[in-house]
């Protein structure tokens, strides 16, 4: 996981320092650095229908690495947006914010997600108590929103599927079915499908198996 985990920005600082990245750099790097974000925090978003349908408890191990590696990238995202494509020009930048509303959902998606990352160690969830489990429940408005701002910005129409829209698309039929998932009679009937399908095999295993006949006359 950490492997893939610091992938993305490995493979583009070696791209980088090769020259072999696009005519526009700077672009490319902000749209791949968000990319990157998206991709970590739909992962995040996905341990838990995991554990919960398949029983696989290492994926809610995981689950907050996978969460601040998604905003690691978005700090990087912002950070190359910020300085590199608009030099800290502030008033620059606020115009350029208010012309494009899909920045308005980006900046609001990643200030969401900054008090997840800030709060996502053990020490805030036992100040926290029962509010941090709420706290953390943002990331079900977070995911949508990112992916908006990511379809929102690239040339096409999502609603209309009409341009560039393939990976937007997927990003949000994935976010859409993780989100369904978590519905409480949806979760259930996955639950009981599951232990449908597993049944026949417990009982087989349950059978005692036979001893093997070591009479000799």
């Amino acid at each position: 996981m950490h492997i893939g985990g610091w992938y993305p920005i490995t493979r583009l600082l070696i791209e980088f320092f090769a020259g072999t990245l696009s005519a526009n750099p700077i672009q490319e790097m902000e749209q791949r650095m968000g990319r990157a974000a998206i991709t970590f925090l739909v992962l995040s978003l996905a341990c838990t229908p995991l554990n919960t349908i398949f029983h696989w408890r290492e994926a809610i191990k995981r689950r907050r690495a996978l969460g601040l590696y998604a905003f690691m990238y978005a700090t990087i995202h912002v950070t190359i947006f910020v300085d590199l494509d608009y030099g800290f020009a502030w008033s620059l930048l606020v115009q350029t914010i208010f012309q494009k509303p899909y920045m308005i959902v980006g900046l609001t998606s990643f200030l969401l997600l900054t008090p997840l990352a800030i709060t996502s160690f053990d020490v805030w969830k036992m100040r926290l108590g029962k509010g941090w489990k709420n706290l953390h429940k943002l990331v079900y408005f977070i995911a949508p929103l990112a992916v908006l701002h990511y379809a929102w910005a690239q040339k096409g129409d999502l609603f209309f599927l009409r341009g560039n829209i393939g990976r937007p698309l997927l990003y949000a039929v994935i976010v859409i079915l993780l989100l369904i998932f978590r519905i409480s009679f949806v979760r259930k009937l996955l639950v009981s499908l599951r232990e449908r399908i597993l049944s026949p095999f417990r009982r087989r295993d349950s059978h005692p198996h036979p001893e093997p006949n070591t009479y000799q006359a």
